[in-house]
Formats: structure tokens, sequence, C-alpha cells
């Protein structure tokens, strides 16, 4: 408790087991409307969100589409498949947040996801109560690794950059917490291959997280 004074949570990989769903949905998608994504890694969609990344996946292509459209028609796609969140919820998280609050840390959540999706999370696992400040990518102009939704929540938790801890998984989440000024600590990646080497310390899990603070 004498490092940190606040702790900010991603949400996406770190309280929810949500990318490979997300990856699968998102290539049904692409299928579907003759867009191949086989050249873009796995890893590069974690931690964003699509509205500004039509470009690096139309590539040549991208002055052919109505990428207005293309976008809404990509919303309606997730609305038609919601995420099973209780399914994908990480072990344990209910308590780790509830540990972390009762030691006197305060506690926020900053997600690239719709506020659509955060609040359906929030509300399914009952998780609301622990945090302080809530806020969404949807909400920015740019989203991670723009640090701008972390320096927001910072201020909106009332502490010096310092004095706060990042918990996130992706490249751009971590490039984003860091460039805010505070320190950020990695769930460590086996899957997708992310490059996790600016975050201060990688760690298996929550759990970690816990018994190194508590």
């Amino acid at each position: 408790m004498d490092k940190y004074k606040a702790i900010i949570f991603d949400m996406d990989g770190v309280l929810v087991d949500t990318e490979q769903f997300y990856y699968n949905r998102r290539q049904d998608f692409m299928n579907s409307q003759g867009i191949s994504i086989d050249h873009l890694k796995p890893s590069f969609f974690i931690g964003g969100n699509m509205k500004g990344i039509w470009p690096k996946i139309l590539g040549e292509d991208y002055g052919k589409w109505d990428i207005e459209k293309l976008q809404k028609d990509y919303v309606k796609h997730k609305k038609n498949y919601p995420l099973p969140y209780k399914e994908l919820l990480f072990d344990n998280v209910d308590k780790v947040l509830s540990t972390l609050k009762k030691a006197g840390y305060k506690l926020a959540l900053a997600s690239s996801s719709t506020n659509h999706d955060i609040d359906l999370m929030l509300e399914e696992n009952n998780l609301r109560k622990h945090f302080s400040i809530i806020l969404s990518g949807e909400d920015f102009k740019e989203t991670k690794p723009n640090p701008e939704i972390y320096i927001t929540a910072i201020n909106q938790l009332g502490v010096d950059s310092q004095d706060v801890l990042i918990i996130e998984d992706s490249e751009k989440g971590i490039e984003a917490g860091v460039n805010a000024g505070a320190d950020v600590w990695a769930i460590e990646d086996t899957r997708f291959g992310m490059n996790q080497s600016k975050a201060d310390l990688q760690v298996s899990g929550l759990s970690e997280v816990v018994s190194r603070l508590v």
C-alpha cells in the first residue's frame, strides 16, 4: 500500500477472457463481407477498437468501401452475437477487486470497449460496485495507445500518476498506460504473441497482483 493509491484496470484480457471470442466474431463478419484479415496479426486488434483501423484492414481497397455503412453493419453484427460475459469472467475477479478495495486502493476501469459492452459485463458479473470511475474508449476521440483515457481516469481519481498502477494485457494498452505516467503491470500473454516488453512487470494473473500488493 506504500507505493500506490489507485489501480486502473483494463477490461478485455484482464477481467474477462474475451480476446478469442472477439477474434472469431470479427473474422466471421469479415468473411461475410468478403474481406480478409489474414495479413494482420491477431495481436493487432487487441486493446483498441474498430473505428480507426479500417484503413489497415482494407489497404488499397479502402476507397472502394462505404466505411460508415461497414462500421454500422459491424456494430449490428456484434449486437447479434453478444459476449457471454459470465462464462468469460476470469477466476476470482470479484474476490480480487473486493480485497484490493478493502485494502484501501481506489479502483477504476478504463476500457476501449463500448459503453454498452462495459455495462453488460459489469451488470452480468455484479462488478460495478468495486469501481469509482468507469471510462469507455467510445467517449474519446482516439482510443489506446493514445493515453487520454488513462490520463482522464487518473485526474478523476484525484491522484498523481506516479501513485497509480495500471493492469493491462495489450501492446496498445501498455503503451497508453506508460505514456500516462503510471506503472503498468501486464497479465502475461501466452496465446496471441503480444509484445509486453514496455510493461514494468508481467504477472501470471490477478491473483498475483493481489499477492504483490496486499
